[in-house]
């Protein structure tokens, strides 16, 4: 992967390629107008990655050359309503996509909670500089509105994980478990990876009658890429959704692997296991496939490995 792609953008310790978190909460009246330029400016570019389009805005990450990457935040910037679109930097050594996808979706962040509007109410931002003082007030609660996988990855000390499978669970729980989580408390600071799930679930507990309501500004991704391990407060890596699979502070590449049997993140521990098998199972998984499934893996692997032993891309990689 990665062959055909020719990127002249100087190589910034190891990692030439550009990666761009970004979403804006806007108000799009027709989003297929906006799809088709979009994708093919992506393709021009060879900018791979995803953007997701919705009536209440875009949310996505991309990656290519920093030139490219640039051109493409600039043509979002100037659709309606994007112009303080706001993007968080990252670098990699390889493209960590495998194609270009512009789709169209009911919601930019699945909440399941139409009622919800960012644009009309929302939690009170905290800037990664402010946000230790915050979580560790007695008087607040810390929620981490990411996924059970991605807490296992790492969290902030202290942290209630809602163990929930998908975002769209978290109104739900939080209505189910309200009455102990507030006990004592005046104060909820939530946090996600680059903070558009706290758009939502902060607006959501403003909506349910909860006033004093925080949300780390820019994400977990911000807060890394601001401060330094040795004032910071977070456990652990961060999980995020491409082939870097997990970062550490400073945004570094972290030392996860991804399962390519159910996509889950692989821990150095796991990575141990008698269950783990590279690009066949692991510990989460194993039991969940037949032997039929993972023979069929095996050889989807030997097929991986041996084209980027020759250089080239398996046939099963769909490319832009």
């Amino acid at each position: 992967m990665g062959n055909s792609m020719e990127f002249t953008a100087p190589d910034i310790l190891g990692m030439p390629i550009r990666v761009a978190a970004l979403y804006h909460f806007c108000r799009f009246d027709d989003c297929a107008m906006i799809r088709a330029p979009l994708e093919q400016l992506c393709r021009a570019r060879k900018v791979r990655g995803t953007l997701l389009l919705a009536h209440e805005g875009i949310n996505g990450t991309i990656a290519g050359s920093p030139e490219a990457v640039d051109v493409i935040l600039a043509h979002i910037r100037a659709l309606p309503g994007c112009a303080g679109l706001e993007a968080k930097f990252s670098n990699a050594a390889t493209m960590p996509f495998h194609r270009t996808k512009v789709r169209i979706k009911r919601e930019i962040v699945t909440m399941g909670q139409p009622d919800i509007d960012p644009l009309h109410i929302v939690g009170t931002y905290v800037d990664a500089h402010d946000w230790n003082a915050l979580i560790a007030d007695p008087d607040t609660i810390v929620i981490d509105t990411r996924n059970e996988y991605e807490v296992a990855v790492g969290t902030f000390a202290g942290a209630i994980d809602p163990h929930t499978r998908s975002f769209s669970e978290f109104p739900a729980w939080f209505r189910e478990n309200r009455a102990h989580l507030l006990a004592g408390k005046s104060k909820v600071a939530m946090f996600c990876t680059g903070g558009i799930r706290c758009e939502k679930s902060t607006a959501f507990l403003r909506q349910e009658g909860i006033d004093q309501v925080y949300h780390l500004k820019g994400g977990i991704l911000k807060y890394l890429e601001n401060i330094p391990p040795e004032q910071s407060l977070w456990q652990g890596e961060c999980f995020v959704f491409d082939q870097r699979v997990a970062v550490g502070h400073g945004l570094s590449p972290g030392t996860h692997s991804l399962c390519h049997a159910c996509r889950m993140p692989v821990s150095p521990h796991d990575s141990q296991s008698a269950l783990y098998e590279p690009g066949v199972s692991c510990p989460a998984c194993h039991a969940e496939r037949t032997e039929e499934q993972r023979s069929a893996y095996r050889e989807r692997h030997r097929q991986e490995t041996l084209a980027a032993a020759q250089g080239r891309v398996h046939v099963g990689a769909v490319l832009p």
